[in-house]
């Protein structure tokens, strides 16, 4: 496919993520007041959309509760600068087994496994205009742990998504997450226009070389909207990357830490480099209300409690 880079960017910034970094930068946020301010920053820096988990605040362990989606929702909504607000719906799915040779019963520590409308639930109360929908089961870097989504679990999930008029970000890990989702179209579940995240050199999905990069984006079909990561040290080469091959562009602490060798980042500076990078190509940076165009969105308040 012969390239054709994007002139038009939006900057997604993945602001703290479920990984287990909170104790390797001070600057990985863990409460909802400096997840908000993170993104707030993040915004202010360039980025159009912000993508968002919740972690414990004492801790900075990845959680589900609602009641901390709903703050980080309201003091975003509330604050002096507009950010298209992207929240994630990947978690419930996860599943950590025993030994090799007993792999049941589950291990209860990291398992955490709920239904369709339980993983939706705090997204019905707080109206992102975009949620994340990982489209597909897969291995990940620890030994025993399987991010579980199945076919029934994605049809249930992205349906409730396009009744609420929140759209889904596919996640797509590997080619046959992208295929999986243009099952999910063509059976009326998601939208036509889609809006798919290509997430690279995650293990053990798609390696981040440039060959298995073209291929899947080779596979997003020509009127979805799409964007690209690489993790650590490639996520600025994934930006130049994506920018060129017609894609836009995602960074941010839940996928790399560092602005150089040694110097950890915020998340301001990660966006204010990228943005810094798509300029430098002659491309423009767009900012949220001409992504809500671009995307057909639509901004709400979270529902009265």
């Amino acid at each position: 496919m012969p390239l054709e880079m994007n002139r038009e960017v939006f900057i997604t910034c993945a602001v703290t993520g479920s990984g287990a970094t909170q104790d390797r930068s001070p600057h990985v946020p863990r409460s909802p007041e400096q997840i908000a301010a993170s993104a707030i920053d993040a915004a202010k820096a360039g980025a159009a959309i912000v993508h968002c988990h919740v972690r414990d605040p004492e801790t900075g362990k990845p959680r589900r509760d609602i009641a901390l989606y709903r703050e980080v929702t309201e003091r975003i909504r509330d604050a002096d600068v507009d950010v298209v607000l992207n929240l994630t719906a990947g978690m419930g799915g996860d599943m950590v087994f025993g030994s090799v040779e007993q792999p049941l019963p589950l291990k209860e520590q990291g398992t955490d496994m709920a239904g369709a409308s339980e993983r939706v639930e705090h997204i019905r109360q707080c109206l992102p205009e975009i949620c994340t929908l990982d489209c597909g089961t897969m291995n990940f870097n620890e030994a025993d742990y399987v991010m579980t989504n199945t076919p029934g679990m994605l049809r249930a999930m992205g349906g409730k998504m396009t009744e609420m008029g929140v759209k889904p970000e596919i996640e797509a890990f590997d080619t046959g997450h992208l295929w999986f989702a243009k099952q999910l179209v063509s059976e009326g579940v998601l939208a036509d226009d889609s809006l798919v995240q290509l997430c690279m050199g995650v293990p053990w999905g798609a390696p981040d070389d440039l060959n298995t990069f073209m291929a899947m984006v080779n596979n997003v079909p020509d009127n979805w909207t799409w964007s690209a990561f690489s993790l650590g040290r490639n996520q600025m080469a994934y930006a130049a990357a994506s920018v060129l091959a017609g894609g836009n562009v995602r960074v941010g602490l839940e996928d790399n830490l560092w602005l150089d060798k040694g110097v950890l980042a915020t998340n301001a500076q990660l966006v204010e480099r990228a943005a810094t990078i798509v300029t430098n190509m002659g491309a423009r940076v767009i900012g949220p209300d001409e992504v809500r165009k671009k995307l057909n969105l639509t901004k709400r308040a979270p529902l009265a409690v």
